[in-house]
């Protein structure tokens, strides 16, 4: 079981910015940017690690999630774009970045990670679900 499913099944915390019967988005703990987020499918086990071995339905799911959420995040953060990324090595279950962009250097992965408080991420988190629920 990986350690997105826990954080899935609520056995280990996280900032839950939204979820639905098929997805769930929460804030990165590492994040380059305020808002970087991440989106998981719900997956039976043994969880997919790489995007593209997902079945049509839940790639699709995911896309759409992903989507809705950005939205969420553009608004809450007041960025330009939000960027996408894939990449799908530190944890073996399949996840997509969505970073809250300025310029495209907030894209860089080698940048400084920041340190947030408990507080700052529960913020961060509650105004991007709040501008989701308003997409």
């Amino acid at each position: 079981m990986t350690i997105f499913t826990r954080i899935i099944q609520g056995e280990i915390p996280s900032y839950k910015v939204a979820e639905n019967e098929t997805c769930y988005a929460f804030l990165d703990i590492n994040p380059i940017v305020k808002g970087h987020t991440l989106v998981v499918p719900k997956l039976p086990e043994p969880e997919a690690d790489y995007i593209f071995d997902l079945d049509n339905q839940t790639l699709s799911d995911l896309m759409v999630f992903a989507k809705k959420v950005a939205k969420g995040i553009k608004e809450a953060t007041g960025c330009k774009r939000v960027g996408v990324a894939v990449m799908g090595m530190e944890v073996n279950h399949v996840h997509i970045h969505l970073v809250p962009m300025k310029k495209e250097k907030d894209m860089l992965f080698t940048n400084p990670k920041l340190q947030l408080s408990s507080e700052e991420m529960a913020k961060i988190a509650n105004s991007i679900a709040e501008a989701i629920e308003k997409c």
